[in-house]
C-alpha cells in the first residue's frame, strides 16, 4: 500500500508500505548553506552503499546526521524508545533482508544502553553497523564522557574511530566491509564536535569477496568418502553455514537414503522434505532422537556442533562424525569430529555425490522403513483443560500453529517458554526465524520483531515472549510497532513468574514467591498503547483470539494466562 499526501509547498510525506512517514526534501528547495560537513558525508556514505533504512534514537551527536539521511538522502528512519532496541531492530533487519543493518545512537549512556544488544549481535554473527556519537574531544569533562572504545571491546563488537575529514567515507566503507567479512556488529565512533568540520564528500565502496573457493580434497576428504560409503545408517545435519547449500544437501540425502536434520539456527530448511527430522538434539522428537541414537555416521554441514545440538555429546559419542565448515575455527570448536573439513558446504556435497557415483556405492536404505510424520511431530497436548483461569500451554501452541498465517516471520524471546515454541511452531525458511537466545538474555524479542517487519513488509511477524521478557523490553517498544504500523502478532506466555527461577526454587523444595509477580493485564496495556489486546484464560478465550488474528488491523497481543506449576520445562 502506498499513500502520498502533500502538506505544503516545501515538504512532502512519502508513506512506504508500512505507512511510516519518511520526510523528503522537495526538489524545489535549495540548501540554505552550500557547505558540506562531516555529518552530511556520513549520511551520504550510508546511502552510497544502498542502505536506505536506519534504526535509532537521536541525540546531540547524531541528530544532524539522521536529519540529513532522511531529508536529503531519502532514507527511512525508525525511532526506537530506547537505544538498545535500535541495535536489535537492525540485527533482525539484517537477518531477514540479507543486507547490512544500520543503527545510530548518541554518546555515553546511549551507548551503554546498547551493550547487551551488541553482545547478542556478536554471538548471532549478524552484519550491522552502529553509528555512535561521542562526547566532544575538546570537552573531556563532559558529564556523559566514557571510554567508548573499551566499552565496545568488552562486547566483542568491532570498533572504528572516525579519523579525519579526509577519511570519513573510507571509515564508513571500512565498517560496512568489516561487518560483512567479520560477521559481527561494527561500531563507528563519531565525536560530536568532529561532525561540523568541512569536507568534500567522495564515494568509497569496498567490494566484498565471498565466492566459495574451498573445494574439499586430500586425505581427510578421502577418509570422509570412505566413512560415508560404508555407513548403514547415515544422517545429514545442516547448520546456519549450510543454508545456501540446501539443494545439494537434499540431493546427497536422496543419494544416500539418509534423513535430514538442522540445528536450531537453520530451522525450517528441510520442511518440504519427506524425511525431515526438524531440529537435531535436545529439541528433537522422541522418534528423531532415537533415530539419531541408532545412526552410525553423521555428516555435518555448516554447524559448530553446539552442546544443545549434540545433547552434550550424547548423540555423537561413538559415531563417525564428519564436520564440514568453511571456517576453520568452527571445525572441532565444541566437539572434535572423526574427520574435519574446512570447505564449502555445497561444493563438498556435490563432490561426495560425484565420488559415490564413480565408485557405484549403493544407497544405505536407512529411510526405507521410516515413518516420516513421526520424525518431526512432537507429542500432542494431553488435555485441553487447565486449572481455572488458565489455558494449557501446549494446547494453545497447537491451536496457534494451526491458525497463524503459514507464511510468516517467527521471532522468539528468551525464557522457559521458548523451547516448546521452537519445537511446535513452524517457519517457512531459516531466514524468517529469529531467536534471541544467543546471550541468554530476555526482553529482546519484540525489538527484533519490529526490525524484521521492516525487512519484509509482505509477511506478518509472529513473536512469542514471556511475561518477564515483555516487561523488560517488549513494553518499551510495543507502541513503536503501533506507530510504525507493523503487522505484528505478539503472544505473551504469562505465568506471572520468572519461570526458570520458579523451577529452581521448586526443585529444592523452596518457596518460589520471590520470583512471582502480579503483573498488570498485558492485553489492556497493549490496547492502551494503541494496539489490540486479548486475554486468554480458557479454551473459549483462545478461539476468540484466533478469530482476531484473521481480522487484525493493528499490532495484536494475545496474552496466554498460564499456571506456573504447569508450564513444561525447557528442553536443554
Amino acid at each position: 500500500m502506498h499513500k502520498q499526501t502533500t502538506l505544503s509547498r516545501e515538504y512532502e510525506y512519502h508513506y512506504p508500505q508500512h505507512l511510516t512517514p519518511t520526510i523528503v526534501w522537495n526538489s524545489s528547495m535549495s540548501e540554505a548553506n552550500s557547505k558540506s560537513y562531516i555529518y552530511q558525508s556520513i549520511a551520504q556514505s550510508v546511502v552510497d552503499h544502498d542502505i536506505d533504512t536506519m534504526f535509532g534514537l537521536m541525540g546531540d551527536a547524531n541528530l544532524f546526521m539522521v536529519d540529513h539521511f532522511v531529508r536529503e538522502c531519502g532514507g527511512t528512519f525508525i525511532p526506537a524508545a530506547i537505544e538498545g532496541s535500535s541495535v536489535l531492530m537492525a540485527l533482525a533487519y539484517a537477518k531477514v533482508s540479507g543486507k547490512v543493518g544500520m543503527a545510530s545512537v548518541t554518546h555515553g549512556p546511549a551507548l551503554t544502553n546498547c551493550t547487551t544488544a551488541l553482545v547478542e549481535g556478536v554471538r548471532a554473527r549478524m552484519p550491522m553497523v552502529l553509528l555512535a556519537g561521542d562526547t566532544p574531544v575538546a570537552n573531556p569533562q563532559n558529564l556523559q564522557n566514557i571510554d567508548q572504545r573499551e566499552l565496545i571491546k568488552a562486547t566483542g563488537a568491532g570498533f572504528i574511530q572516525l579519523r579525519s575529514p579526509e577519511t570519513v567515507s573510507q571509515d564508513i566503507a571500512q565498517a560496512i566491509y568489516r561487518t560483512q567479512t567479520e560477521k559481527r556488529p561494527i561500531v563507528v565512533n563519531m565525536p560530536a564536535d568532529f561532525m561540523w568540520q568541512e569536507l568534500a564528500h567522495k564515494t568509497v565502496k569496498l567490494p566484498v569477496f565471498n565466492t566459495p573457493t574451498l573445494v574439499p580434497e586430500g586425505d581427510d576428504f578421502d577418509n570422509a568418502i570412505g566413512m560415508i560409503a560404508s555407513a548403514k545408517r547415515p544422517v545429514i545435519l545442516a547448520g546456519s553455514g549450510a543454508i545456501n547449500a540446501k539443494d545439494s544437501l537434499v540431493e546427497l540425502a536422496n543419494r544416500l537414503e539418509a534423513p535430514l536434520a538442522t540445528t536450531l539456527k537453520a530451522k525450517g530448511l528441510f520442511s518440504d522434505q519427506p524425511y525431515n527430522m526438524d531440529i537435531f538434539g535436545t529439541l528433537s522428537t522422541n522418534a528423531a532422537y532415537d533415530l539419531i541414537a541408532k545412526s552410525d555416521c553423521i555428516i555435518c554441514f555448516g554447524t559448530s556442533l553446539h552442546h544443545f545440538t549434540t545433547d552434550k555429546g550424547k548423540l555423537v559419542d561413538g559415531k563417525r562424525v564428519i564436520q564440514i565448515n568453511n571456517e576453520a575455527t568452527e571445525v572441532g570448536k565444541n566437539y572434535h569430529p572423526t574427520v574435519g573439513l574446512t570447505a564449502d558446504a555445497r561444493l563438498t556435497a556435490e563432490n561426495i555425490i560425484y565420488w559415490l557415483n564413480e565408485a557405484e556405492v549403493p544407497a544405505s536404505g536407512f529411510t526405507l522403513d521410516l515413518e516420516p510424520f513421526s520424525l518431526h511431530r512432537h507429542a500432542p497436548a494431553k488435555r485441553q483443560m487447565a486449572s481455572a483461569g488458565h489455558v494449557d500451554y501446549i494446547y494453545a501452541l497447537e491451536r496457534l500453529e494451526e491458525s497463524l498465517p503459514k507464511q510468516r516471520i517467527l521471532t522468539s524471546d528468551g525464557g522457559r517458554f521458548m523451547t516448546e515454541v521452537w519445537c511446535r511452531v513452524s517457519v517457512p525458511c531459516p531466514r524468517y526465524f529469529l531467536n534471541t537466545a544467543h546471550f541468554g538474555s530476555i526482553g529482546l524479542g519484540l525489538q527484533e520483531a519490529i526490525g524484521a517487519s521492516f525487512a519484509n513488509t509482505e509477511l506478518p511477524v509472529v513473536m512469542f515472549t514471556g511475561d518477564g521478557g515483555f516487561m523488560m523490553g517488549g513494553i518499551n517498544e510495543f507502541n513503536t510497532a503501533v506507530r510504525m504500523h507493523s503487522d505484528l502478532i505478539v503472544i505473551v506466555a504469562n505465568d506471572s513468574a520468572y519461570g526458570a527461577e520458579h523451577i529452581q526454587f521448586l526443585d529444592r523444595q523452596m518457596d518460589p514467591s520471590l520470583c512471582m509477580f502480579s503483573w498488570p493485564s498485558f492485553a489492556e496495556v497493549a490496547t492502551s498503547l494503541g494496539g489490540e489486546g486479548i486475554e486468554v484464560a480458557s479454551v473459549e478465550d483462545l478461539e476468540i483470539a484466533i478469530a482476531a488474528i484473521e481480522k487484525r488491523s493493528k499490532p495484536l497481543l494475545i496474552e496466554l494466562k498460564l499456571d506456573p506449576n504447569d508450564v513444561p520445562r525447557m528442553r536443554v
